[in-house]
């Protein structure tokens, strides 16, 4: 275990998520769609994920020089048997080439499986989202606590949809289509990490998706901890770290978890 100030490196990377942020928006205003590579298919990447992620390393590093990274374009090959940077540059692409929002830039920090910090800036709205383990989460400096919500009935939920359902659709969507039918509904924003900070400061009751990565959610994840709020996977466990489930949610936990387990889990 490092022993490290974690609130002084989280007001660090901070600075650098919102000057990278900044870029990110810079950007958006004379983008091309001409800029567009595809990784694979729904997988878009461009030229604006490929300098933001390598602007943040570049900083990071000099913040905690012993951390490795851990990065979706990687931009870098240092790794760390320990202690890691885990980041997304522009987490919701699509969204950012169609002018759509929602799409933000986030990073944390683990040792190990243990998140010491995340930090999440969601662009279009300027909002900056960030918890140390700890320390609390916060929204622009204020406090956030998830719901109190207990009632699936009077429960919103962000639900994710994965470009590859990996053969779970007919499920999935019948799932939806009942949980749709037996709660205030459920909304999705493109962008997992969004998501997950959107839980944390109460603005939604819980949020599940599968087939992401470790840089989608990691930031997310202690930002709704910290918030107050439960992170599983789909049956309860702690399978959640490689992004193949996520359910995150505020008090509304047990009842979301068991809604899942009965309409869409074939275990």
């Amino acid at each position: 275990m490092f022993i490290m100030n974690l609130e002084k490196i989280t007001s660090q990377v901070i600075d650098v998520v919102l000057q990278a942020g900044e870029f990110i928006r810079s950007e958006s205003l004379k983008f091309q769609t001409n800029d567009i590579e595809e990784k694979g298919f729904n997988n878009l990447v461009t030229y604006v994920d490929k300098q933001t992620e390598h602007y943040i390393v570049e900083n990071l590093a000099k913040i905690v020089p012993q951390a490795g990274f851990i990065t979706e374009e990687e931009t870098t090959d240092k790794f760390s048997a320990t202690l890691n940077w885990i980041i997304d540059p522009l987490d919701g692409t699509t969204n950012f080439v169609r002018g759509f929002p929602f799409f933000a830039s986030t990073v944390a920090l683990a040792d190990g499986h243990d998140l010491l910090l995340g930090v999440t800036y969601e662009v279009c709205r300027k909002e900056l989202f960030h918890a140390w383990k700890g320390g609390g989460a916060y929204c622009n400096g204020e406090r956030m606590k998830v719901t109190a919500v207990t009632d699936l009935k009077k429960s919103l939920t962000v639900a994710g949809f994965p470009y590859d359902l990996k053969g779970k659709s007919e499920d999935y969507f019948s799932m939806l289509e009942k949980l749709n039918g037996q709660s205030l509904g459920f909304r999705g924003c493109g962008s997992a990490a969004v998501n997950l900070a959107y839980v944390a400061a109460g603005r939604a009751d819980a949020y599940f998706e599968f087939n992401l990565h470790l840089w989608d959610i990691a930031a997310g994840i202690i930002l709704v901890r910290e918030a107050g709020g439960n992170v599983t996977d789909f049956t309860g466990g702690s399978n959640y770290w490689d992004g193949s489930e996520v359910l995150a949610a505020g008090a509304v936990y047990p009842e979301i978890h068991g809604f899942l387990k009965k309409y869409f889990l074939k275990r």
